[in-house]
């Protein structure tokens, strides 16, 4: 059942293992989000000594990121269930055993194996991690500030990702592995600290998770595979059919089992539906920025990959920036303000290298992309609060489950969209521009659509 996030903000007093909490998310969120980038600049040396070709290296990525998307529904229910800590002490366990996995993989295909059960570990610990904090942080007020430290470790992961990856590849490739194991301990010693988490032990909706892991995957699977053979592929449309068939059957089943393990009755709020759409947006803004200008520096402007990550440094930096000064505007004025501000300074940034592109300097690309790694950055932590505000504790879980496979399902199309465009396009510029257009024109719609969010009244601090 949904929550009135207009109720106004309470005092209650942070949990007393709070900080350790919020350690254990925000090294979560770092080492979900580097091992999303870390490993992309280790591919030729990996298929160097494990085989594979392109096929080898495509599924390096994309099985982590598939399973990842796949199972976080399923994955927020659990921690509803079994509680917030024991679902995050599985996913770290999960995600350090299969690291270790990739790192000493004797074959390309021991590695791919090892990298989907890092996808599964990651879907586990991202809802756990999340729903953890929410208990730790009762206040909305203490718990926004939390947020955009938490988002402070995917702002570091996204900035150093490339650039580590490429310095430990000079080392071995399988040390871009290896550095995930004293993460992963200490996590899970840290873990070990803090207090056990209610859990609502009712009955597994066995037929909701296989449709939701079905439906997920056909889905993801299709806009991968879509990207590369075409979406007229018999096979990309039979996997795309069976994931709204599936979707569909899964929309059915939740509204008539007992115990859901998406209960429909999360969308009934206005606040939480429109977050979806605003985290479904930023990933579309986000892959636009990365992934068509990573493109163009290396493969229009010839800069190598060490000097295209460069050129993301100022971004990531501001990235930082914009989440830890999230937290502090959101409580001055109203999540609705940095959600605005950071939408549109995306559109600004993502305006100006449209207008910008042709001009080829790498400088002004480097400058542009700052406000939008900055405004996605000072956006996100609001929406995340406004998500876990406007819901029961016992659905933390499952609601930032669902936030969370909106945004990986917003990736996963903008690298189909985007990569077709470029790929059809009469050439590179052309794509380029259409695919800007396409994001800011996205976000621009979200921006208006967040004016609807319902919120306490601002509290100074």
């Amino acid at each position: 059942m949904s929550v009135d996030t207009t109720a106004a903000p309470t005092t209650t007093a942070d949990a007393p293992h709070a900080r350790t909490v919020l350690t254990i998310g925000s090294l979560g969120f770092f080492l979900m989000t580097l091992d999303i980038s870390i490993v992309n600049v280790s591919l030729p040396d990996i298929t160097r000594d494990l085989g594979g070709g392109t096929t080898g290296q495509q599924w390096t990525i994309d099985g982590y990121t598939l399973v990842f998307a796949s199972l976080l529904i399923s994955a927020g229910s659990l921690a509803d269930r079994i509680g917030a800590k024991r679902a995050l002490g599985l996913g770290v366990a999960m995600f350090t055993v299969a690291s270790a996995g990739c790192a000493f993989a004797p074959g390309i295909g021991m590695l791919i194996a090892a990298r989907c059960l890092q996808g599964v570990g990651a879907a586990v610990m991202l809802p756990a991690s999340m729903a953890l904090i929410r208990e730790a942080y009762p206040d909305p007020r203490r718990r926004a500030r939390a947020l955009s430290v938490w988002a402070v470790g995917g702002a570091v992961a996204a900035l150093i990702g490339q650039p580590l990856g490429g310095l430990l590849t000079t080392i071995d490739w399988r040390w871009v592995f290896i550095i995930n194991l004293p993460v992963g301990i200490g996590m899970a010693l840290f873990l070990c600290t803090v207090a056990r988490s209610p859990q609502r032990p009712v009955p597994f909706d066995w037929p909701g998770q296989v449709l939701a892991i079905v439906a997920l995957a056909s889905l993801i699977f299709g806009l991968i595979e879509g990207g590369h053979l075409g979406y007229a592929n018999p096979a990309v449309v039979g996997t795309l059919t069976a994931a709204v068939l599936a979707l569909a059957a899964f929309l059915i089943v939740q509204a008539r089992v007992a115990h859901p393990m998406m209960p429909l009755t999360l969308f009934s709020s206005a606040s939480f539906r429109i977050s979806l759409s605003v985290g479904f947006a930023f990933m579309v803004g986000n892959y636009a920025n990365v992934f068509t200008t990573s493109l163009f520096l290396q493969q229009d402007l010839g800069l190598s990959p060490l000097h295209t990550g460069l050129m993301y440094v100022p971004a990531g930096v501001f990235a930082i920036i914009g989440n830890l000064a999230s937290g502090r505007i959101t409580n001055r004025f109203s999540p609705r303000i940095p959600i605005l501000t950071g939408q549109l300074a995306m559109v600004a940034g993502l305006a100006a290298l449209l207008v910008t592109v042709q001009l080829r300097s790498p400088l002004l690309v480097a400058l542009c992309i700052i406000p939008i790694g900055g405004g996605g950055a000072l956006a996100m932590p609001p929406v995340t609060g406004v998500v876990l505000n406007g819901i029961e504790p016992d659905r933390a879980g499952t609601a930032s489950a669902v936030y969370n496979t909106f945004r990986q399902v917003g990736g996963a199309v903008a690298i189909a969209v985007f990569g077709s465009l470029l790929a059809t396009s009469a050439n590179f510029l052309d794509g380029m521009r259409t695919s800007l257009i396409i994001a800011a024109a996205l976000l621009l719609v979200t921006a208006a659509i967040s004016l609807g969010i319902r919120t306490a009244p601002a509290a100074r601090s």
